[in-house]
């Protein structure tokens, strides 16, 4: 089965307040537009991954997205990150109404298109599925078969709400890099332990991160 992939991405002016113990605000957007280049380039490389939209109000972010091979969505309702996911799901069903969708984080730095994969295809099994991130709370992918609707509940305790909706939570063990999303300093060391991707890896290698 192909997927494809809904990614939304705030302006990255807003982008990663959490990591203000470890990157000012003149670097913060930076590093939030290098965290998607890398999630969306590793999607991309993904052998069950059809294609990418990015859905976004953000100039910058959505040209260099767009010329990694990424379809560009304007977030139309600019109600927040469920609404903006409902859009570019609608958008993209409303050509290809069959597709297989699956809404992926954009701070995914360490992201293994291999991994990807594996969950793409556990997904498969079920109408809607989840992956829960690394500190078992929140989601890092959620995804709907065809003829299935997206529903995404992401925000606080995204995991339990998932659950609750009737979506399938999947297996954790084997995919950390689909599990590793960054908003701290501590989770942008356990991406960099993992190993990022090379925007990322020129990006911090800028900051001074206490054990890297």
């Amino acid at each position: 089965m192909q997927w494809t992939l809904v990614i939304p991405l705030k302006p990255l002016a807003r982008a990663k307040s959490r990591l203000s113990d470890t990157a000012d605000d003149g670097v913060r957007p930076g590093l939030a537009l290098a965290f998607a280049q890398d999630t969306v380039a590793a999607a991309l490389a993904c052998p069950a991954v059809r294609d990418v939209a990015v859905v976004t109000d953000d100039a910058l972010a959505g040209r260099e997205l767009s010329a990694l091979g990424a379809r560009i969505v304007p977030d139309e309702p600019r109600g927040g990150l469920n609404a903006a996911l409902a859009h570019a799901a609608a958008v993209v069903r409303s050509t290809r109404p069959e597709s297989a969708l699956a809404a992926l984080n954009a701070d995914l730095p360490a992201l293994r298109p291999l991994e990807l994969a594996r969950v793409l295809d556990s997904a498969a099994e079920f109408p809607r599925a989840f992956l829960a991130d690394a500190a078992a709370i929140g989601t890092t992918l959620l995804a709907a078969r065809e003829n299935a609707e997206l529903r995404p509940a992401f925000g606080l305790d995204s995991r339990a709400r998932h659950r609750a909706s009737g979506a399938e939570e999947l297996p954790l063990t084997g995919v950390d890099s689909v599990r590793q999303d960054v908003d701290t300093g501590e989770d942008l060391r356990a991406a960099l332990a993992l190993g990022v991707g090379p925007r990322t890896a020129a990006a911090a290698a800028r900051l001074l991160i206490p054990g890297q």
